[in-house]
Order: C-alpha cells, then sequence, then structure tokens
C-alpha cells in the first residue's frame, strides 16, 4: 500500500479527508434527526413512548451488529465505494421515513438509517490512515470525531424549524437530499488511496473472513483497542442519548433549562477534547493506556461524588460531572489507534469494526439497565421516578467500569509484550527504554 511520508500528508489529503468527514457529519445528523421530532412522530404513528425508544434501540443495535460486517466490506472493496453506498443507503431510508404512514414501515426506515450511518464511520478512519502521515493520524483521528458529532447538534434547529414550517414528509426528503450531495461529492472527489482510486481486497469467502476476524481478534492490541472503547464512551452516551434529561430534572432537580445546558457543555466539551487527546497520543504513544486508565478513573471520581452528595448536587458539580464524562467521547478514539498500530493495512477494516462494537454495547447494556433499575426501584409512571431510584440506576456503570478496567490493565500488558517479541526497536523507541 502507498502510504504518506513518515512527517507528511499526501497531496489532496485534506480534500479527501473534507468531504468524507461531510458524509459522516451527516450520517450522525441523520441518526439525530428523530430527537427534535419526538412529539411529530408520537402524533404522525399514534405510538406510546416506548414504541418511540423502539427507533434509537434497535438504529444503535443495527449500528452496532453491523461494524464487523463492515470492517470487512471496506477491506474487500475499500473505503470508497463502501462509503458511497452508506450515503446512497441514507437517502434511500430518509426518503422512506418521510413517506411512511405506519409504524412498521417507520421502524423499517429507521433500520437502514442504522445501517446506512454504520457504512460511514469506519471508511473515515480507513482513508485517514491512507492519506496521512503516521504522526498526523491520532490529531487528524481525534478532529474527526468531534465534528462527526456536531450533525446532532446541527440536527436540533434545522430539523425543528423544518418539521414547523416544512412539515414531516418534506423536512425527511430534504434531509435525504443532503446525503445525496455527499454521495455525488465521495463519487467525484475521494480516492481510496493516494495513487489509486479504488482498492480490492481478498474475496470475502469464509475462510478469508475467518482469517481476518481471528488474526485481528487474537491480537492483544485489537482487544485492548475494544475494552478501551468500552470502557470510556458509555457515561456520556448513557447521558447524551436517553438518561441525562431525565437524570437532571428528577434526580437532581434541575430547571428544564439548565438540564439542557448541562448536556450542551458536554457536547463542547467533546468538541474540545477531540484535539488535546489527538496531541498526546500523537506524542506520547507509550502511554495511550495509562491516559485512558486516568480518564476512567477522573469520571468515576465525578460519578462518585454526585452520587454520594447528601441531596441534590450543586451545579457547578454537575458541570464538571458532564465535562469530565464528555471527555471519555473521544478518549473512546484512542482504541482506533491501537487497532491501527496492532494490524496490518490490509485488516485495518475488520480491526476497528470489532473495536468499535465496544462502546455502543456498553452503551446499550447501561440504557436498558437503568430503564430495569429505575421501573423496579419506583413501579408504575415514570413520574414516580425518585432521586434515590436514579442514583441508584446511574451506579449501575461502576458494573461496566470494573469490567472494562480489569480488562484494559489484562490487555495492555500482553499488548506491550507482543511489541517487544515483534518489534523491540520500536518498543524501545516509544517506551523511552532503548536495547543495547
Amino acid at each position: 500500500m502507498n502510504q504518506a511520508p513518515p512527517d507528511r500528508h499526501s497531496p489532496g489529503a485534506f480534500l479527501v479527508w473534507g468531504v468524507a468527514v461531510a458524509a459522516y457529519l451527516l450520517a450522525v445528523f441523520h441518526r439525530s434527526s428523530l430527537a427534535v421530532a419526538g412529539l411529530a412522530a408520537s402524533e404522525r404513528f399514534d405510538i406510546s413512548a416506548s414504541q418511540l425508544a423502539t427507533f434509537t434501540m434497535l438504529q444503535l443495535l443495527v449500528y452496532a451488529g453491523m461494524q464487523v460486517p463492515v470492517g470487512l466490506l471496506v477491506d474487500r472493496f475499500g473505503p470508497r465505494a463502501v462509503m458511497l453506498a452508506g450515503s446512497t443507503v441514507l437517502v434511500l431510508a430518509q426518503t422512506g421515513f418521510g413517506f411512511a404512514n405506519s409504524y412498521e414501515l417507520a421502524v423499517l426506515a429507521r433500520i437502514f438509517v442504522g445501517i446506512g450511518d454504520a457504512l460511514t464511520f469506519v471508511c473515515v478512519l480507513r482513508l485517514i490512515n491512507a492519506w496521512f502521515a503516521p504522526r498526523q493520524i491520532p490529531l487528524i483521528t481525534q478532529i474527526t470525531g468531534p465534528i462527526g458529532q456536531i450533525g446532532a447538534i446541527v440536527a436540533a434547529a434545522p430539523m425543528t424549524y423544518a418539521l414547523g414550517t416544512l412539515g414531516w414528509t418534506r423536512s425527511y426528503v430534504l434531509a435525504a437530499a443532503l446525503s445525496l450531495v455527499a454521495a455525488i461529492a465521495v463519487l467525484i472527489a475521494v480516492r481510496d488511496e493516494p495513487s489509486r482510486r479504488t482498492v480490492r481486497g481478498p474475496a470475502l469467502s469464509w475462510s478469508n473472513i475467518k482469517s481476518s476476524l481471528g488474526a485481528s481478534w487474537s491480537h492483544p492490541g485489537t482487544r485492548l483497542g475494544f475494552w478501551i472503547h468500552f470502557t470510556t464512551q458509555f457515561s456520556s452516551n448513557g447521558l447524551g442519548l436517553l438518561w441525562g434529561f431525565p437524570f437532571f430534572v428528577r434526580g437532581e432537580n434541575t430547571s428544564e433549562g439548565f438540564a439542557n445546558l448541562l448536556l450542551t457543555v458536554m457536547v463542547l466539551a467533546v468538541i474540545a477534547a477531540g484535539p488535546l487527546l489527538g496531541w498526546f497520543v500523537g506524542t506520547y504513544q507509550w502511554h495511550r493506556s495509562t491516559l485512558v486508565l486516568v480518564l476512567v478513573w477522573s469520571i468515576m471520581l465525578a460519578w462518585a461524588v454526585v452520587l454520594l452528595w447528601p441531596g441534590d448536587a450543586p451545579g457547578w458539580m454537575l458541570v464538571i460531572l458532564v465535562v469530565v464524562a464528555g471527555v471519555g467521547g473521544p478518549a473512546s478514539m484512542i482504541g482506533f489507534d491501537l487497532g491501527r498500530t496492532s494490524n496490518p493495512v490490509e485488516r485495518l477494516g475488520s480491526a476497528t469494526g470489532l473495536i468499535n462494537q465496544g462502546g455502543f454495547v456498553a452503551s446499550l447494556v447501561l440504557v436498558v439497565a437503568i430503564g430495569i433499575i429505575l421501573d423496579a426501584a419506583t413501579p408504575g409512571s415514570s413520574a414516580a421516578y425518585t432521586p434515590e431510584a436514579f442514583k441508584l440506576a446511574m451506579s449501575f456503570q461502576y458494573v461496566l467500569w470494573i469490567l472494562g478496567l480489569v480488562q484494559i490493565w489484562r490487555y495492555r500488558r500482553k499488548t506491550r509484550a507482543r511489541l517487544l517479541r515483534d518489534d523491540p526497536d520500536y518498543w524501545g523507541q516509544i517506551s523511552g527504554r532503548g536495547l543495547s
């Protein structure tokens, strides 16, 4: 594979990256476009709150379940073709959602939104690895994640305005048209590598699939990346996707306006932390997992203070909580850097797909577990949820953190031992302990 020189990106790298990031931002936009349309969806399809939540749950399940197949597809057909397919699926899915007049058709359309969304992110990471210098890759990767998350912010005001002025069908058809523009841009501007427009890998036979996944997963660096992604991301996802607003309003008795402000601050923390973490990872390769351990302990400490505070935690403490938890989002991207440095480029897609499942699996477990604990602690209407019930439910996070920390500690030792065995010169270079 023809990669960028060691210290400099390939010509045209930022154009390719810019188009790819725009497609990813739009995928996140489509993923989040239902967040402000909940009431309109309830009226259009005459559904309950639990049926409305099904849209989000199925979409995330599909996204998580598609990561390994998408990684294999990227290794086989190249990121350009898979990203083009993702944008096309999003166009059709959002159009279908706009015209859907029954709950069943709407659910089917949102499932395909999840598929289109899943087909995008791994492609962006593969393009970054092909077009940028090794020293630039961690920083560009960390910038990519927060830029994509801006799609969630962008979805709020425009979709609210469009639904109020254009109506349901026109709003979603217009949203679909944005990904049509992205698909055309990908088709014209994106190349898989600087020297080739398209790259093709081995055929997807069962033996090749088994070999690629087996080799990727057997490397301790891939498993370390998985558990880093698992452990760092779920707290901010749990707050941002579903439980943050009710926890702050019902669990901490804040106003609705302050709860919305807290969630906005968390997104801003995600955006601000990405470049800083990218710089650290690119500069201090040996200490990637150490940084993760420090960040996870910080998130655990912030939550402990809030949950153990007598009565309602003060507003300044809740701000600290959302900032620290928000940093966990871009910290999960460190897992992809472990996958990058632990696998050859021909199986980078499958390794990235395996790692990318971690945070979403943990997030789904957390979201469901919080709901189950709340219902068990306060039977009846959701209006009866108490601060005590919320504190009990949010404490479930420690089960996932403890599991993740144990696994990170295990696999970082194994990863460092494997690196010493396979490449002692590089081990000495990044650890600062040169071997003579």
